[in-house]
């Protein structure tokens, strides 16, 4: 007499033997590359710097680093950094915030949305840095005014396209949940939100580098303080040198956000199926 083995359920998992590289090498090639393209250009820069350009131009790595050191022993580099950060922060959270929940309920209202669709593109357009002296005189020159005009800068960018991600669900989709009896809370959760993510996390990755604009050009129209302070400060000196330590600086504070945003795309997108 055969017994059957019993069913589980679940998915059935087959593991697939692969070794260190041949999981991980494409990306370690990635960055193996992009690490040897950055040593060449530095090298390049070096060279030519006082040499075929005048250094009072583009000043040279070794100068760069050279002022940058000064600035985190004199602790200038901290102190400016983490007003900006929290700017940025503040300011990115802020406006994405705004922007998802904007995009989720006039794209969900196509008659609001039809109506209100030509003034949020107006207000795109116009160029942030010109609300920077309507905010001075709004807030004054203290942080809320540069968190504020970073919020604004991003808000758009978010809500564009998480209202894009909305809207182009798809249809059949719906009608399917419909069919088996979900409501619209059904719809908003299990259809709405997992299929308009990729628009939210598109916007969200686009406004990271507008939130580091929009308070840097704060902090360049009117501040004491903050790396735009110092970009300030140091052309006035014609220190070159300063000015790029404070753009990697800011470099470098972009691609940690970028980061951040990128790990919690992963997140949010456990459902898709995985690249090979």
């Amino acid at each position: 007499m055969t017994v059957a083995a019993p069913l589980t359920a679940g998915p059935v998992v087959i593991p697939r033997d692969r070794t260190w590289w041949q999981k991980h090498g494409t990306t370690t090639t990635v960055w193996l590359v992009r690490a040897a393209l950055v040593a060449v250009l530095l090298v390049l820069w070096e060279i030519a710097a006082d040499r075929w350009v005048d250094i009072t131009f583009v000043s040279r790595p070794s100068d760069i680093v050279g002022r940058l050191g000064d600035w985190v022993e004199d602790g200038t580099l901290w102190t400016n950094t983490w007003i900006t950060v929290q700017e940025i922060v503040y300011g990115f959270l802020l406006g994405a915030a705004a922007g998802v929940l904007a995009g989720f309920v006039l794209a969900s209202l196509d008659f609001l949305y039809r109506v209100l669709d030509p003034f949020m593109m107006a207000l795109y357009a116009i160029p942030k840095v010109a609300l920077a002296p309507l905010f001075i005189v709004w807030f004054g020159i203290g942080i809320h005014m540069k968190v504020l005009l970073a919020a604004a800068t991003v808000f758009f960018l978010v809500f564009l396209n998480t209202a894009a991600g909305v809207r182009e669900v798809d249809r059949g989709l719906v009608d399917a949940v419909r069919l088996m009896g979900g409501n619209r809370w059904h719809v908003v959760r299990k259809v709405v939100l997992p299929s308009s993510m990729t628009g939210v996390l598109t916007g969200l990755k686009v406004a990271v580098p507008y939130a580091l604009i929009g308070a840097v050009i704060g902090e360049l129209v009117a501040s004491n303080k903050g790396l735009g302070y110092l970009i300030n400060d140091a052309a006035a000196q014609f220190d070159t040198a300063g000015v790029f330590a404070t753009l990697v600086v800011l470099s470098v504070i972009a691609g940690v956000l970028n980061i951040v945003v990128n790990l919690i795309g992963k997140r949010v997108n456990r459902w898709k199926p995985l690249d090979d």
